[in-house]
Parts: structure tokens; sequence; C-alpha cells
């Protein structure tokens, strides 16, 4: 398994100001941010990083709902751990203490299986609301990367998925893949892992790019929004955007 060095090292972005464009509201019990169409054709779900609903997160958000407006999409983010999320000072702190409790939190993050079974209820919870909608996809960041991967199996509810400066690549999640799978890697992943990732999904109906001059977590709490690559944060955006708009178009 390669454990991603930069996503144990590098911590968030603190200080942030940007003024979401959405409104949070509660499916199955879990908190979720709801940005777009309000009565959708199209669902796009983003499983966030270890760091939660940070506002560079929210950003990205509401960049692809802005992208995806021409084919009523509403893209969603759910607040998995309800609150909790992996502390700044972790990373920064090298004391036994803070090493501890970055480890707890990782390894609560990691219980796959939970977010799997979470979010298939959210899943159902939405639709019930969004009777409209007709197609779903989700996008995860670094673990949500983790958690997109694993729900898109046998009996998924998405139709396209993807994930972003992934953590924890593994070939074997992706020989379990089923459905169009898209990964756009940082220059801080396991080349090799990336490249059993790829040689397996593109055998198949995925595609897999690195982006050399992307650090770890450039979509999500990580990314310097003042930073003059917020270009290419908006043109990643732009990308996911198509290639969304290409899977909903041709599976209706």
């Amino acid at each position: 398994m390669a454990i991603q060095n930069a996503c144990n090292t590098i911590p968030p972005v603190t200080k942030v100001d940007y003024k979401t464009k959405g409104t949070w509201e509660t499916f199955a019990g879990v908190p979720v941010y709801v940005a777009g169409a309000s009565k959708p054709t199209n669902v796009l779900m983003v499983i966030y990083d270890i760091f939660g609903a940070a506002p560079q997160t929210l950003q990205g958000a509401d960049l692809l709902a802005a992208a995806l407006e021409p084919l009523d999409t509403v893209v969603i983010v759910p607040d998995l751990f309800n609150g909790e999320k992996a502390q700044a000072e972790w990373f920064k702190d090298s004391s036994e203490e803070a090493k501890a409790a970055k480890a707890a939190f990782v390894e609560f993050a990691y219980a796959i299986d939970r977010w799997e079974k979470l979010i298939g209820e959210v899943v159902a919870d939405c639709g019930k609301k969004w009777d409209s909608a007709k197609v779903w996809a989700c996008l995860g960041l670094c673990w949500g990367g983790k958690v997109a991967a694993a729900t898109s199996r046998k009996e998924t509810p998405w139709i396209v998925s993807g994930q972003v400066h992934p953590g924890r690549l593994t070939k074997e999640d992706a020989e379990k893949i089923t459905i169009p799978h898209i990964v756009l890697a940082s220059n801080s992943e396991d080349a090799e892992a990336v490249q059993e990732y790829k040689d397996v999904l593109e055998a198949g109906n995925g595609v897999v790019e690195t982006y050399s001059t992307m650090h770890h977590g450039w979509m999500g709490a990580r990314a310097n929004l003042r930073n003059i690559l917020l270009g290419a944060l908006e043109e990643v955006d732009s990308l996911l955007g198509n290639a969304h708009e290409f899977a909903f178009a041709v599976n209706h």
C-alpha cells in the first residue's frame, strides 16, 4: 500500500477568505453542503480530505457547480466526519502527543467500510428530495479518493467517479472499480503506485494523469488560493467539469 507522505506531513492552509455560495442541509443525519441546481438531473458528490469541509474544498464545489450548471447539476459535500477533522497543529508539532492524535484520527478515517455504508444512506436520502436526479457521480480528494474508489465497485450508485491527489493508492482498489474513473495525481504521489493504477484503469474505462507542477492537496484543504497557481485550480475544475459532462452525455 502506498501511503502518501505529503498527506501525512503537509498542514492545511488555515487562513482563507472565501464566502461560500451554497447552503447546508441534513441528509441521513449528516450535514451536507449543497451548491447548484435545486431540481437536479445530475448529482455530483465531492468527498473531502481528512481536514473536513475546508473553505478551499467548498470553493472547489462551487466552481464545479458553476461549470456544470448547464447540465442541471447539484454538487454536494457531505460532512462525513460530522464536525471532526484532522487538526493543522498535528502536522506542525513533532511531539509524541501530536503524533498519537494524528495516528488515531487517520486510523479512524481509513476504516473505509463505515463510510461506504454512510454514503449509501446519504445518497438514498438525497434521492428522496431530488427524485428528478437520474445520474450520480463522485469525486474524492486524497482520503476522499480512497472512499470514492471503494464506492465505485459492484452495485455502485455512481455512473462515473474520480479522485484528485489520491491517498493510499493500491492496485487492488483499481481492479475492483467497475465504472469510468479518473485519477488526477499531484507531483507528490508515489510514482510506482500511480503507474500501477494507470495500467489497470486505462486497460478499461479509466484515465490517470499526473500534474507535475501541482502539490498534494491542491484542490482540498492544502490549496493556497492566493497562490499564483489559482488559475491551475480553476483549469482542473474545468477539466473535471468537461469529464463529467461527457460522462453524463453518453449515459443519457
